[in-house]
């Protein structure tokens, strides 16, 4: 089987291919025979009915500073390609809504991953909270009682923006901290959206789990490990990869959300659990394929790949 394959990400030329998750993809895609175009979300149209990409072929490898070749760059219609993986970092803004709209267009003759009609239903901090069993106590809310009166029963909280990523105005306040109200008046400013605010989970010191779901069935995890001083175990921020297992809670949880994470078109979700609370359910653009890859040697893109194409 060769498939037409569009990646539609943002630049290739400035990712870093010991750790991005779309590359091993697209590397995967190449060794199966399947060929590769690469295209900008901003080069995404509808024009009379018709979606559309300025779209470049892709060739990658295992090359640092070389990593990537792109042909001539042309108009090809996304209804006739086989696949679009829907791979651009977020934030979950009205750009990424509206490219779910147009996606929506060609899904599912196009199969498009993950399905744009659910990432678009699934942000990843209100996804979660159809599982509040799951979850630590969390509130979503603009109404600064409402906040007061949590952090009275909680005492130690973390305030977040309600559609931020990579750990962006992450906040921990702990109960003596006479910060909040300036928080939430800096909030205001920066944000229309609620804020989510959770009780603080001390078990991020020893780490923030990664779990990596392929149709709804955990395949394996990592452990990010916060920085000395740091709330935030993200890696771009200096949190620390380390090897992680399965225990029987996180098999509690992803068999609880894998049946609705397969139902809703879902092939490719990373879940993230903190001291036994799942805290997001990431299904925009998922990473940390690599970085389980080489501590459990193994090779989760040829597993998504066959959940593909078990659909064409």
């Amino acid at each position: 089987m060769s498939l037409a394959v569009a990646v539609q990400m943002d630049a290739i030329d400035s990712i870093d291919i010991s750790g991005d998750s779309s590359f091993v993809l697209a590397l995967e895609a190449q060794k199966r025979g399947h060929r590769l175009y690469h295209y900008l979300p901003s080069k995404l149209s509808l024009r009379d009915g018709r979606v559309i990409a300025r779209a470049r072929p892709l060739q990658v490898r295992r090359v640092s500073g070389d990593h990537a070749s792109l042909g001539e760059e042309a108009v090809i219609e996304l209804a006739d390609v086989d696949v679009v993986l829907m791979r651009q970092d977020p934030p979950f803004d009205m750009s990424y809504i509206t490219a779910t709209h147009l996606l929506e267009h060609i899904h599912p003759k196009t199969l498009v991953v993950n399905d744009p009609v659910e990432v678009r239903n699934a942000p990843e901090k209100l996804f979660v909270t159809h599982f509040p069993d799951l979850m630590p106590p969390t509130l979503i809310s603009s109404d600064r009682a409402e906040i007061h009166a949590f952090r009275a029963k909680h005492r130690d909280i973390i305030l977040k923006p309600l559609f931020g990523n990579g750990g962006a105005g992450v906040f921990h306040v702990r109960p003596d901290d006479e910060n909040l109200n300036a928080l939430l008046e800096l909030f205001t400013e920066l944000y229309r959206e609620p804020i989510i605010t959770q009780r603080y989970l001390p078990e991020i010191r020893v780490g923030d789990k990664r779990i990596i779901l392929i149709d709804g069935e955990a395949v394996g995890a990592i452990n990010r490990v916060p920085p000395e001083g740091e709330a935030r175990s993200n890696m771009h921020v200096g949190g620390r990869p380390e090897k992680s297992q399965l225990d029987a809670r996180d098999l509690e949880i992803c068999a609880a959300i894998g049946p609705t994470l397969r139902d809703r078109g879902l092939i490719f979700v990373g879940i993230d659990v903190i001291g036994g609370y799942m805290t997001e359910i990431n299904v925009t653009s998922p990473t940390g394929l690599q970085e389980i890859n080489r501590f459990d040697d193994v090779c989760l893109e040829a597993r998504i790949w066959d959940a593909i194409e078990s659909r064409l």
